[in-house]
């Protein structure tokens, strides 16, 4: 059997990766970049390629370099999260690296912020707000928080809560094109839509009726689908949550609540296995509480 590589090379190797030089791998390490850089030449010689193409102001993964991070990460971090299944179940520490939705992670932020961290002082939360879907292996995430159906897939998913939909416009749309009595009075009105993965969500109910109306305006950021209902540019489908404090202060106002729409599961991903670690589990037992109390 070939001997394993030098594991000390490895994590260097994985850690210039993920820190994008070797000057901040060095201080990640407590090492020098001399250090880091001699140990990932050890790498490339041992298997008689490059790993990363160097010059003066640029460190970029060979193809080489892509295919071996990807196939070395995984086990880094299942080493790494081996020690942490025997901490105390009440401890979390280490990294980890999140993805949500940007509403939704908007409206976590402050109780993660106020009451997650502080409990957790040894814990290093990365955080990243953004409506497309990530991918959680290749991009180095350790959760995906997702709202909607979870498609099948080899990663370990948890639903969190369903979270009601509602439709919204502002007063001033309404003063000027009235409000739509019914389902069909739907199509004749004004849409300001989401997209994901370009393509806007159709309105659909929780009868099953379903209508696909154009928009005047398309976006794939939750924010700017607010923003251009508050600015009177037309209907928002949009989480019930993100739009609360708006519909309490009468600058949306909620359309044809006779004709509920079905709630939105939300769901958490991970590929760490049937044991993820303690951070991983104490993190996604606060949001399953978090998200219960805002429903």
């Amino acid at each position: 059997m070939e001997a394993l590589p030098d594991a000390s090379a490895l994590v260097a190797f994985a850690t210039t990766v993920e820190a994008g030089s070797f000057s901040a791998a060095g201080r990640i390490l407590g090492t020098s970049p001399s250090a880091v850089s001699k140990a990932i030449a050890r790498l490339e010689q041992r298997f008689g390629i490059r790993l990363f193409q160097r010059s003066t102001r640029v460190l970029t993964l060979t193809r080489e370099g892509e295919a071996y991070y990807e196939r070395v990460s995984p086990l880094l971090r299942a080493l790494g999260d081996a020690g942490d299944v025997m901490r105390p179940e009440a401890t979390a520490q280490g990294r980890l690296r999140v993805t949500a939705p940007g509403d939704l992670g908007r409206l976590l932020m402050e109780p993660i912020v106020g009451r997650f961290l502080p409990a957790h002082p040894a814990l290093k939360l990365e955080m990243s707000l953004a409506d497309r879907h990530v991918d959680l292996i290749r991009e180095g995430f350790d959760l995906a928080i997702r709202a909607g159906r979870v498609a099948d897939s080899e990663l370990n998913a948890r639903q969190l809560a369903q979270l009601p939909l509602v439709l919204a416009a502002s007063p001033g749309y309404l003063e000027h094109h009235g409000a739509p009595r019914d389902i069909d009075d739907l199509s004749g009105h004004r849409h300001v839509r989401y997209l994901l993965a370009g393509r806007a969500f159709p309105i659909t109910f929780a009868s099953g009726q379903v209508v696909d109306p154009p928009g005047v305006f398309d976006t794939d950021d939750g924010t700017a689908l607010r923003a251009a209902a508050l600015g009177g540019l037309g209907i928002i489908q949009i989480l019930g949550l993100a739009v609360r404090d708006d519909i309490a202060a009468g600058r949306l106002v909620v359309l044809l609540p006779q004709a509920p729409l079905p709630r939105v599961p939300v769901s958490v991903l991970h590929a760490f296995g049937r044991q993820a670690p303690a951070r991983a589990r104490l993190f996604i037992d606060f949001l399953a509480e978090e998200l219960a109390r805002l429903a």
